[in-house]
């Protein structure tokens, strides 16, 4: 497994955590879906690698292997204080996901001394969700914020900035993932194109 694409699969949910809405529970998830999308990680992983082709080649990944990947595959890639997260592909190219993150770490390291930082409050291991729009195309994703919310109580953008990038620094990024920064799509990929439940993946 690519760790390029472990890293874009952590980023998604990072770059997009929706405010909880109404819909159906989601199913359990299973080892099949998450065998699945590591087949096909495998096979965009090969495709990358052979030569250029103006053929445009597809691979469809449901919202529910994404998911069942997370749980299966993906917990030792995820940063120390960050578990159960979750991914939901809605419509119009929007997308969610949620995660319960240790708040502690990121309040310690800070140490917020203005009695107006949130921070200085916020204690402990709590749900994280946000919202917002993924745009993929010409080899490059951007994401556009709209929402965001800790135990269900709405918090501005710059919160969720400086949780995502606390919790996505890494050597190469020693400041995280921001937001609003554009991010290179990896395996020569194209274009990902957003329906509800699925994403489908243009090489």
């Amino acid at each position: 497994m690519s760790a390029k694409w472990l890293h874009l699969l952590v980023g998604l949910w990072l770059l997009a955590v929706l405010t909880p809405s109404v819909r159906a529970v989601d199913p359990p998830a299973s080892r099949r879906d998450a065998d699945l999308l590591k087949q096909k990680i495998a096979l965009i992983a090969e495709r990358s690698s052979a030569a250029p082709s103006d053929q445009r080649l597809q691979t469809t990944v449901t919202e529910q292997e994404v998911n069942a990947y997370l749980v299966y595959e993906a917990q030792d890639y995820l940063p120390a204080g960050v578990v159960s997260p979750g991914l939901t592909i809605l419509d119009a190219g929007r997308v969610s996901g949620r995660a319960t993150v240790d708040l502690d770490q990121i309040r310690e390291e800070r140490k917020p001394t203005s009695l107006l930082d949130p921070m200085r409050y916020l204690t402990g291991r709590l749900p994280v969700t946000a919202t917002g729009v993924l745009r993929a195309s010409n080899g490059v994703a951007t994401f556009q914020f709209e929402s965001a919310a800790i135990s269900g109580v709405p918090v501005p953008k710059l919160l969720l900035q400086q949780i995502v990038g606390f919790y996505s620094r890494s050597p190469a990024r020693p400041s995280g993932f921001s937001l609003d920064d554009p991010v290179a799509l990896p395996a020569r990929i194209r274009e990902i194109q957003l329906q509800r439940g699925q994403a489908i993946v243009i090489q």
